[in-house]
């Protein structure tokens, strides 16, 4: 069984960047794509950014789009998500999730095993 462990969250201003980094405890996850969700207060979780297996394929949500990047080291089995120009906007609790399949998705019922999740806020 994978688990995910998030980290690298925090508070911030508007404009600054932050790198969260999800870990994976149980096994490897080198074989399974992956994805970052967030979830403001009062809101619905949301589709972040999704990668695959190994790295060659990634895609975003709009909102973020040229401001997140995901990555993933399969060696240090760990996926990452470097967040750029930080909006208000940008604040909720962000999860790492793990799907027992190779390909990204955007869809959260697609994903097997989630994160705890790490607080992200930014003040303006």
């Amino acid at each position: 069984q994978v688990q995910p462990v998030e980290s690298g969250g925090g508070l911030v201003q508007a404009g600054d960047s932050l790198r969260l980094s999800c870990a994976a405890s149980g096994r490897t996850f080198s074989s399974e794509g992956m994805g970052w969700f967030r979830q403001a207060p009062g809101k619905e979780r949301e589709f972040v950014a999704t990668i695959n297996w190994n790295g060659d394929s990634t895609y975003y949500a709009d909102s973020v789009k040229g401001r997140f990047t995901i990555s993933r080291d399969n060696a240090k089995n760990t996926v990452s998500l470097q967040m750029n120009s930080l909006k208000p906007e940008d604040t909720a609790v962000y999860y790492c999730a793990a799907r027992l399949r190779p390909w990204l998705s955007i869809h959260s019922y697609e994903y097997d095993y989630w994160g705890q999740g790490t607080q992200v806020t930014v003040s303006s």
